[in-house]
């Protein structure tokens, strides 16, 4: 593992946390409009191929005694997954005991896996790697729990590609943080220079659907849930493009910029050393959670209202085909995260801690 100059943690989750620190607006979202009518069916499809991949082999849970997991994840896309798991858990349904804690911001997180008080934690993609390299290393990502959540929304404006963004201006939350870095890398890949697009940046996202609401060609970036509950409050507005898509449509057959990532889940090296099993077991149960809430979207917004996620169940059940929940793990999750941060690095070292993790930050089982 390189060892790399010292970095303000608390500084560097600031920076990671924009797609995730929005579930908390929504609890001012109204129940107003009929909201979006297209699916987003490529979350469903990959959540669901994933997560039959997710681990190999079942559980040796039989033939060993159950211990105790102690799971961090943010009140945000990355916890959907979640929400199954936690269910069963409260019903002593799981292999093991597991003791869930949700918070608003990473940086309440990360302090108690560095303490040992956690074991796993869901995260945002950069975050990991941060975290990665203040702690020399000593944990390791085991799987993907969220794609791209980020949608371009608009009233009026005529955008089918990348490309039409020329000569606009794009509202959006997170200057030098993984928005701004996801839109400049995908101007960049369609032949945009910096100057043909214009990005204005709010402090946010309810600043940017007030624009949008004002100016109906107005374009701006949102995340998911966030888009769900503009569009169901202003049904004028519609979303125009999935960067989740727009990134997967750049890459080549070698897809060396890997997928678009929202969140991941790491664990504590000292904890997987001593229990491998229930880290499998783990990923055996988060993997059947996400399919099971990608396959009934309206169980999984109840879960998602009574965790304190989104604020509305219709708001939730909306969003949720569109929140690109999956569990990719192996070397799937090694080859889609590995571009990502290199993608981030490139914008700004920073966002990744200053260096890219090494080969030993990615579990493969």
């Amino acid at each position: 593992m390189h060892k790399t100059k010292k970095i303000d943690l608390k500084r560097s989750v600031a920076v990671g946390l924009s797609l995730l620190m929005l579930a908390g607006l929504l609890a001012g979202c109204g129940d107003g409009g009929s909201g979006m009518n297209r699916q987003a069916e490529s979350g469903q499809t990959e959540s669901g191929a994933a997560s039959g991949q997710a681990v190999g082999t079942e559980s040796q849970a039989a033939d060993r005694a159950a211990v105790t997991v102690r799971v961090g994840s943010l009140k945000g896309p990355t916890s959907l997954g979640l929400l199954m798991l936690m269910d069963k858990a409260s019903s002593g349904e799981t292999m093991d005991t597991y003791e869930f804690q949700m918070a608003a911001g990473a940086d309440e997180l990360l302090p108690l896996v560095v303490k040992g008080e956690l074991d796993i934690v869901l995260v945002p993609a950069n975050v990991a790697a941060v975290l990665n390299q203040k702690t020399n290393g000593d944990v390791e990502v085991i799987d993907i729990n969220t794609l791209g959540v980020l949608y371009l929304v608009t009233g009026t404006a005529e955008i089918g590609s990348i490309a039409d963004l020329k000569g606009k201006t794009v509202y959006l939350t997170g200057k030098g943080t993984t928005p701004e870095a996801s839109l400049r890398y995908l101007l960049d890949a369609n032949g945009l220079k910096e100057e043909d697009v214009i990005l204005e940046f709010k402090s946010e996202a309810t600043e940017v659907a007030a624009i949008l609401a004002e100016k109906p060609d107005a374009i701006g970036l949102l995340p998911q849930p966030f888009v769900t509950a503009a569009c169901m409050q202003n049904e004028s507005l519609k979303t125009v493009l999935d960067i989740n898509e727009e990134w997967k449509a750049t890459q080549g057959e070698a897809g060396d910029n890997g997928s678009m990532v929202t969140g991941v889940t790491v664990v504590r090296r000292e904890f997987l050393d001593e229990n491998p099993e229930a880290v499998a077991a783990f990923l055996e149960e988060h993997a059947a959670s996400v399919e099971a809430v990608n396959a009934d979207p309206a169980a999984g917004a109840a879960l998602a209202v009574e965790a304190g996620i989104v604020a509305k169940e219709p708001i939730a059940q909306k969003a949720i085909p569109q929140c690109n929940i999956v569990c990719i793990t192996g070397e799937e999750m090694k080859a889609a995260l590995s571009g990502y941060l290199k993608v981030l690095k490139e914008f700004n070292a920073e966002l990744v801690g200053g260096a890219l993790p090494g080969d030993d930050f990615y579990y493969i089982p």
